[in-house]
């Protein structure tokens, strides 16, 4: 039942609903509660930062994104993709372990694995690399050459249906990672 069906409920029965003037009047009203209604119910929606679209420009405000390296690369974003970044961010603790950087490209949609690499000492076969002391701040993300963001029907529509391609978790890794650290990608 509309708000217009509603308004005419509560009409004295001696006023003529279906005149004129007054059924113009009550559909204007009713009209203008109806969408102050859905209003009211899309802001439940918008209240998740996962689900948001009028206002993912502000969730994406308050939290700083888009990244600037994204922004400085030039890269057009999916709404999936733009939600993936807010809701990683939004969820986000913090940390400098390789459980937190997984499941930080697990949010974005990347399946990644981590080597920590090491310096070399007597300890490893002859078929090892010699490498130095600053190797133990080195680690290598390990991801698919491949990466496939399917997009959805909430996309703009001259954007692509799939996109290839992993600046978004080089962006996103070097930028949280720890500052001490350097990340070197692997793709196979």
């Amino acid at each position: 039942m509309t708000h217009v069906d509603l308004l005419k409920l509560l009409m004295p029965s001696s006023m003529d609903v279906q005149g004129e003037s007054l059924s113009a009047e009550l559909g204007a009203e009713g009209n203008a509660l109806d969408a102050a209604q859905f209003n009211a119910d899309q802001i439940l929606v918008e209240a998740d930062p996962s689900t948001a679209v009028l206002t993912l420009a502000d969730w994406e405000r308050v939290y700083g994104l888009p990244e600037s390296c994204i922004v400085a690369a030039g890269i057009t974003q999916s709404i999936a993709e733009r939600r993936a970044a807010l809701v990683a961010k939004v969820n986000m603790h913090g940390g400098q372990s390789k459980p937190f950087i997984i499941s930080l490209a697990a949010q974005l949609g990347y399946v990644i694995t981590i080597a920590e690499l090491r310096p070399y000492t007597t300890e490893f076969d002859t078929e090892s690399a010699v490498t130095d002391e600053q190797w133990q701040f080195i680690f290598q993300v390990n991801a698919p050459l491949a990466t496939v963001l399917e997009l959805t029907t909430e996309d703009d529509t001259e954007m692509a249906t799939a996109v290839w391609g992993n600046h978004l978790l080089e962006c996103t890794i070097n930028r949280y990672k720890p500052a001490h650290t350097y990340a070197l990608f692997s793709y196979t």
